[in-house]
């Protein structure tokens, strides 16, 4: 049953990757802000901290409303690897839309629990921008049932 259940992740992970290889936008196209979220996507998928935390300013704030609030880039720092979960996430971003100083981003993470339990998620990230970097990140994260 549990090379089965991987199994299916497995498969609804490539569907995932193809969706978003179809929804992506041509990074050319980016403008300053999208580009600095991609880039702070593409640096948790790579577990590279320094370019992580050269998209953020010295004052932000990450929160997950009723599950934790971070502030300052030490303590963003520190969430990057959190000892809760093994490896590096895979996140897909699906679709960015910016109005103004705000991005969001849409898209799904996928990563594993300490022990080895995988676990598949989507995410809405709320990006308040200032001078071109993160001041404020707001994610909200669902666990969909698995069918």
């Amino acid at each position: 049953m549990k090379q089965l259940t991987e199994r299916k992740m497995s498969l609804i992970g490539i569907l995932l990757m193809s969706m978003v290889v179809a929804c992506r936008e041509n990074p050319d196209d980016l403008s300053q802000n999208k580009k600095v979220v991609s880039d702070n996507m593409a640096g948790f998928n790579a577990g590279d901290h320094q370019l992580i935390l050269s998209c953020l300013t010295d004052d932000v704030v990450w929160e997950m409303p009723g599950v934790y609030y971070h502030s300052g880039k030490a303590a963003f720092d520190k969430e990057i690897e959190n000892e809760a979960f093994e490896g590096r996430p895979i996140i897909n971003v699906i679709r960015m839309v910016e109005e103004s100083d705000l991005v969001v981003a849409e898209g799904t993470v996928q990563g594993r629990r300490k022990g080895g339990e995988v676990f598949n998620a989507v995410f809405c990230d709320v990006f308040h921008m200032a001078d071109g970097k993160i001041k404020k990140l707001t994610s909200y994260l669902m666990f969909p049932e698995p069918k």
